[in-house]
Protein backbone atom coordinates (compact mmCIF):
# COMPACT_ATOMS: atom_id res chain seq x y z
CA UNK A 1 0.00 0.00 0.00
CA UNK A 2 1.08 3.30 -0.66
CA UNK A 3 -0.26 4.72 2.32
CA UNK A 4 -1.87 2.80 5.55
CA UNK A 5 -5.49 3.53 5.89
CA UNK A 6 -6.99 4.38 9.21
CA UNK A 7 -9.87 3.60 11.05
CA UNK A 8 -10.93 4.54 14.28
CA UNK A 9 -13.65 3.49 16.38
CA UNK A 10 -15.68 5.37 19.67
CA UNK A 11 -17.02 3.37 22.12
CA UNK A 12 -18.88 4.43 25.68
CA UNK A 13 -17.20 1.78 27.67
CA UNK A 14 -13.87 -0.14 28.28
CA UNK A 15 -15.23 -4.00 26.79
CA UNK A 16 -17.50 -2.33 24.32
CA UNK A 17 -14.40 -2.37 21.71
CA UNK A 18 -14.21 -6.08 22.02
CA UNK A 19 -17.76 -6.92 21.77
CA UNK A 20 -18.71 -4.64 18.82
CA UNK A 21 -16.67 -4.95 15.84
CA UNK A 22 -13.09 -6.19 17.63
CA UNK A 23 -13.06 -9.25 14.72
CA UNK A 24 -13.34 -6.11 12.14
CA UNK A 25 -10.68 -4.23 14.08
CA UNK A 26 -8.17 -7.24 14.22
CA UNK A 27 -8.66 -7.69 10.60
CA UNK A 28 -7.94 -4.51 9.27
CA UNK A 29 -4.67 -4.02 11.64
CA UNK A 30 -3.47 -7.91 9.82
CA UNK A 31 -3.87 -6.22 6.51
CA UNK A 32 -1.26 -3.43 7.66
CA UNK A 33 -3.86 -0.57 8.42
CA UNK A 34 -3.88 1.77 11.56
CA UNK A 35 -6.93 1.45 14.28
CA UNK A 36 -7.60 3.50 17.00
CA UNK A 37 -10.48 2.86 19.27
CA UNK A 38 -11.71 5.96 21.31
CA UNK A 39 -13.08 5.14 25.14
CA UNK A 40 -15.41 7.81 26.16
CA UNK A 41 -15.58 7.11 30.08
CA UNK A 42 -13.80 4.95 32.58
CA UNK A 43 -16.54 2.23 33.35
CA UNK A 44 -16.38 3.39 36.81
CA UNK A 45 -20.14 2.72 37.34
CA UNK A 46 -20.27 -0.81 35.72
CA UNK A 47 -21.59 -3.29 37.37
CA UNK A 48 -19.47 -6.60 38.28
CA UNK A 49 -20.81 -9.46 35.83
CA UNK A 50 -18.52 -12.31 36.39
CA UNK A 51 -19.42 -13.58 39.34
CA UNK A 52 -15.67 -14.83 40.27
CA UNK A 53 -15.06 -10.62 40.49
CA UNK A 54 -17.80 -9.71 42.62
CA UNK A 55 -15.22 -9.37 45.62
CA UNK A 56 -14.57 -6.21 47.65
CA UNK A 57 -11.46 -5.24 46.30
CA UNK A 58 -12.65 -5.22 43.15
CA UNK A 59 -15.25 -2.84 44.22
CA UNK A 60 -12.95 -0.61 45.67
CA UNK A 61 -10.55 -0.24 42.44
CA UNK A 62 -13.29 -0.30 39.60
CA UNK A 63 -11.67 2.40 37.68
CA UNK A 64 -8.01 0.90 37.90
CA UNK A 65 -9.08 -2.97 37.62
CA UNK A 66 -11.21 -1.70 34.30
CA UNK A 67 -8.24 0.05 33.35
CA UNK A 68 -5.47 -2.41 33.33
CA UNK A 69 -8.34 -4.87 31.67
CA UNK A 70 -8.72 -2.12 28.70
CA UNK A 71 -4.95 -2.32 28.61
CA UNK A 72 -5.17 -5.72 28.22
CA UNK A 73 -7.71 -6.13 25.46
CA UNK A 74 -5.94 -3.20 23.27
CA UNK A 75 -2.51 -5.50 23.42
CA UNK A 76 -4.41 -8.87 21.87
CA UNK A 77 -6.31 -6.68 19.64
CA UNK A 78 -3.24 -5.27 18.53
CA UNK A 79 -5.07 -1.46 18.23
CA UNK A 80 -3.89 1.39 19.62
CA UNK A 81 -6.20 3.26 22.32
CA UNK A 82 -7.06 6.46 23.89
CA UNK A 83 -9.20 7.55 26.45
CA UNK A 84 -11.93 10.76 26.32
CA UNK A 85 -11.83 11.15 29.93
CA UNK A 86 -15.42 11.55 30.70
CA UNK A 87 -17.17 9.69 33.62
CA UNK A 88 -20.00 6.87 33.38
CA UNK A 89 -23.00 7.61 33.76
CA UNK A 90 -24.15 4.25 35.13
CA UNK A 91 -27.40 3.00 33.60
CA UNK A 92 -30.33 4.54 35.57
CA UNK A 93 -33.29 1.84 36.90
CA UNK A 94 -36.46 2.26 38.70
CA UNK A 95 -39.77 3.19 38.02
CA UNK A 96 -39.68 6.28 37.72
CA UNK A 97 -35.85 6.29 36.28
CA UNK A 98 -33.80 8.57 39.37
CA UNK A 99 -31.45 11.11 38.12
CA UNK A 100 -27.94 10.34 36.47
CA UNK A 101 -25.17 11.09 38.51
CA UNK A 102 -23.94 14.86 38.40
CA UNK A 103 -20.73 15.28 36.51
CA UNK A 104 -21.44 12.21 34.38
CA UNK A 105 -20.91 11.87 30.14
CA UNK A 106 -24.37 11.91 29.59
CA UNK A 107 -24.65 15.15 31.36
CA UNK A 108 -21.66 16.87 29.96
CA UNK A 109 -22.72 19.59 27.47
CA UNK A 110 -21.69 18.17 23.53
CA UNK A 111 -19.95 21.73 23.10
CA UNK A 112 -17.42 20.32 26.31
CA UNK A 113 -17.33 17.04 24.85
CA UNK A 114 -17.06 17.26 21.57
CA UNK A 115 -14.01 19.23 21.13
CA UNK A 116 -11.41 16.42 22.58
CA UNK A 117 -12.65 13.52 19.98
CA UNK A 118 -12.43 15.80 17.32
CA UNK A 119 -8.60 16.90 18.46
CA UNK A 120 -8.66 13.08 18.29
CA UNK A 121 -9.48 12.42 14.74
CA UNK A 122 -7.50 15.85 13.17
CA UNK A 123 -4.38 13.90 15.20
CA UNK A 124 -5.11 10.25 14.05
CA UNK A 125 -6.60 11.50 10.67
CA UNK A 126 -9.03 8.79 10.04
CA UNK A 127 -10.60 7.57 6.81
CA UNK A 128 -13.35 5.51 8.64
CA UNK A 129 -14.95 6.02 11.95
CA UNK A 130 -17.53 3.73 13.25
CA UNK A 131 -19.49 4.83 15.90
CA UNK A 132 -23.01 3.58 17.63
CA UNK A 133 -26.65 4.19 16.31
CA UNK A 134 -29.18 6.82 17.18
CA UNK A 135 -30.52 4.30 20.11
CA UNK A 136 -26.79 3.71 21.09
CA UNK A 137 -27.37 -0.11 20.11
CA UNK A 138 -29.29 -0.24 23.60
CA UNK A 139 -30.61 2.79 25.46
CA UNK A 140 -28.01 3.23 28.08
CA UNK A 141 -27.26 7.11 28.22
CA UNK A 142 -23.78 6.83 27.69
CA UNK A 143 -24.22 4.92 24.31
CA UNK A 144 -26.56 7.51 22.93
CA UNK A 145 -24.23 10.45 24.57
CA UNK A 146 -21.50 8.41 22.41
CA UNK A 147 -22.95 8.45 19.19
CA UNK A 148 -24.31 12.05 19.57
CA UNK A 149 -20.59 13.27 20.53
CA UNK A 150 -19.08 10.67 17.40
CA UNK A 151 -21.33 12.21 14.72
CA UNK A 152 -20.73 16.13 15.93
CA UNK A 153 -17.09 15.53 16.28
CA UNK A 154 -17.54 13.62 12.68
CA UNK A 155 -19.12 16.37 11.16
CA UNK A 156 -16.70 19.17 12.83
CA UNK A 157 -13.41 17.59 12.62
CA UNK A 158 -12.95 18.74 8.91
CA UNK A 159 -14.17 22.66 9.59
CA UNK A 160 -11.81 25.39 9.58
CA UNK A 161 -14.32 27.47 11.41
CA UNK A 162 -15.04 24.95 14.62
CA UNK A 163 -12.74 24.31 17.15
CA UNK A 164 -9.77 25.44 15.92
CA UNK A 165 -7.60 25.52 19.27
CA UNK A 166 -8.46 21.63 18.44
CA UNK A 167 -5.72 21.18 15.80
CA UNK A 168 -5.38 21.21 11.92
CA UNK A 169 -9.17 20.48 10.01
CA UNK A 170 -8.86 16.90 8.59
CA UNK A 171 -11.84 15.07 7.11
CA UNK A 172 -12.90 11.81 7.88
CA UNK A 173 -14.41 10.01 4.20
CA UNK A 174 -17.06 7.53 6.28
CA UNK A 175 -19.13 7.26 9.10
CA UNK A 176 -20.60 3.73 10.48
CA UNK A 177 -22.78 2.48 12.71
CA UNK A 178 -21.78 -0.85 14.01
CA UNK A 179 -25.01 -3.48 14.04
CA UNK A 180 -24.53 -6.68 15.91
CA UNK A 181 -27.25 -7.59 17.36
CA UNK A 182 -30.32 -8.22 15.20
CA UNK A 183 -33.18 -10.58 15.80
CA UNK A 184 -31.90 -12.10 12.07
CA UNK A 185 -28.49 -12.67 13.47
CA UNK A 186 -30.22 -14.09 16.23
CA UNK A 187 -32.68 -16.54 14.47
CA UNK A 188 -30.02 -18.08 12.32
CA UNK A 189 -27.69 -18.66 15.30
CA UNK A 190 -30.70 -20.38 17.22
CA UNK A 191 -31.83 -22.37 14.08
CA UNK A 192 -28.57 -23.59 13.24
CA UNK A 193 -27.89 -25.08 17.21
CA UNK A 194 -31.21 -26.85 16.87
CA UNK A 195 -30.28 -28.13 13.77
CA UNK A 196 -27.23 -29.24 14.88
CA UNK A 197 -28.80 -31.15 17.81
CA UNK A 198 -27.55 -28.45 20.39
CA UNK A 199 -29.07 -26.00 22.95
CA UNK A 200 -29.93 -22.35 21.64
CA UNK A 201 -29.30 -19.32 24.26
CA UNK A 202 -31.41 -17.15 21.99
CA UNK A 203 -34.89 -19.21 22.53
CA UNK A 204 -35.73 -16.76 25.47
CA UNK A 205 -34.85 -13.85 23.97
CA UNK A 206 -36.52 -14.48 20.31
CA UNK A 207 -39.90 -15.89 22.33
CA UNK A 208 -39.67 -12.33 24.25
CA UNK A 209 -38.59 -10.18 20.92
CA UNK A 210 -41.04 -7.44 20.25
CA UNK A 211 -41.95 -7.38 17.00
CA UNK A 212 -42.66 -3.40 17.14
CA UNK A 213 -38.88 -2.59 17.81
CA UNK A 214 -38.37 -3.89 14.23
CA UNK A 215 -34.61 -5.36 13.23
CA UNK A 216 -31.48 -3.46 12.28
CA UNK A 217 -30.90 -6.20 10.35
CA UNK A 218 -32.86 -3.94 7.58
CA UNK A 219 -30.21 -0.99 8.15
CA UNK A 220 -26.99 -2.71 7.25
CA UNK A 221 -25.22 -1.71 4.43
CA UNK A 222 -21.43 -3.74 5.02
CA UNK A 223 -21.02 -6.68 5.62
CA UNK A 224 -17.11 -7.51 6.82
CA UNK A 225 -15.95 -11.34 6.94
CA UNK A 226 -13.21 -11.69 9.90
CA UNK A 227 -14.45 -14.95 11.10
CA UNK A 228 -10.72 -16.09 11.48
CA UNK A 229 -10.26 -13.66 13.83
CA UNK A 230 -13.10 -14.47 16.08
CA UNK A 231 -10.95 -16.36 18.88
CA UNK A 232 -8.97 -12.90 19.05
CA UNK A 233 -12.25 -11.49 19.53
CA UNK A 234 -13.24 -13.80 22.00
CA UNK A 235 -9.57 -13.25 24.12
CA UNK A 236 -10.30 -9.37 24.07
CA UNK A 237 -13.78 -10.06 25.57
CA UNK A 238 -12.32 -12.44 28.33
CA UNK A 239 -9.89 -9.63 29.25
CA UNK A 240 -12.93 -7.36 30.51
CA UNK A 241 -12.86 -9.96 33.76
CA UNK A 242 -15.10 -7.82 35.72
CA UNK A 243 -17.34 -7.82 33.30
CA UNK A 244 -17.34 -10.73 31.03
CA UNK A 245 -18.63 -14.11 32.55
CA UNK A 246 -16.55 -17.06 30.55
CA UNK A 247 -19.49 -19.07 31.39
CA UNK A 248 -22.39 -16.67 30.17
CA UNK A 249 -24.43 -16.72 26.52
CA UNK A 250 -21.21 -14.69 25.02
CA UNK A 251 -19.90 -17.71 24.57
CA UNK A 252 -22.72 -20.05 24.17
CA UNK A 253 -22.15 -20.82 20.38
CA UNK A 254 -19.10 -22.52 19.30
CA UNK A 255 -16.92 -20.81 16.91
CA UNK A 256 -17.39 -23.07 14.29
CA UNK A 257 -21.43 -23.06 14.36
CA UNK A 258 -20.47 -18.95 14.22
CA UNK A 259 -17.81 -19.32 11.43
CA UNK A 260 -20.21 -21.46 9.32
CA UNK A 261 -23.59 -19.64 9.87
CA UNK A 262 -22.56 -15.77 10.14
CA UNK A 263 -18.41 -14.92 9.54
CA UNK A 264 -18.79 -11.52 9.50
CA UNK A 265 -19.67 -8.37 11.25
CA UNK A 266 -22.23 -6.00 10.37
CA UNK A 267 -22.20 -2.33 10.24
CA UNK A 268 -24.62 0.95 8.30
CA UNK A 269 -23.19 3.34 6.18
CA UNK A 270 -24.67 6.41 7.04
CA UNK A 271 -21.93 9.45 5.51
CA UNK A 272 -19.73 9.14 2.53
CA UNK A 273 -17.59 11.24 0.85
CA UNK A 274 -16.06 8.81 -1.87
CA UNK A 275 -18.25 7.00 -4.29
CA UNK A 276 -19.18 3.60 -3.06
CA UNK A 277 -21.51 0.68 -4.43
CA UNK A 278 -24.02 -0.97 -1.91
CA UNK A 279 -23.61 -3.32 -0.40
CA UNK A 280 -20.03 -3.32 1.00
CA UNK A 281 -17.97 -5.94 2.52
CA UNK A 282 -14.92 -3.59 3.34
CA UNK A 283 -15.28 -0.25 5.31
CA UNK A 284 -12.58 1.39 3.14
CA UNK A 285 -14.66 0.24 0.02
CA UNK A 286 -13.87 3.98 -1.97
CA UNK A 287 -11.13 5.38 0.32
CA UNK A 288 -8.38 3.17 -0.98
CA UNK A 289 -9.46 4.41 -4.92
CA UNK A 290 -9.40 8.12 -3.24
CA UNK A 291 -6.40 7.82 -1.29
CA UNK A 292 -4.26 6.25 -3.64
CA UNK A 293 -5.32 7.97 -6.75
Amino acid sequence: MAEKLRLMTVHAHPDDESSKGAATMVKYVTEGHEVMVVTCTGGERGDILNPAMDRPEVLENMNEYRRKEMARAVEILGVSHRWLGFVDSGLPEGDPLPPLPEGCFALVPLEESVPPLVKLMREFKPHVVITYDENGGYPHPDHIRCHEVSVAAFDAAGDPDLYPESGEPWTPLKLYYSHGFSRTRMQAMHDALLARGMESPYTEWLEKWDSSRGDVAARVTTRVECAEYFEKRDAALLAHATQIDPNSRWFAVPLEVQRDVWPFEEYELVRSLVDTTLPEDDLFSGISEKVHA
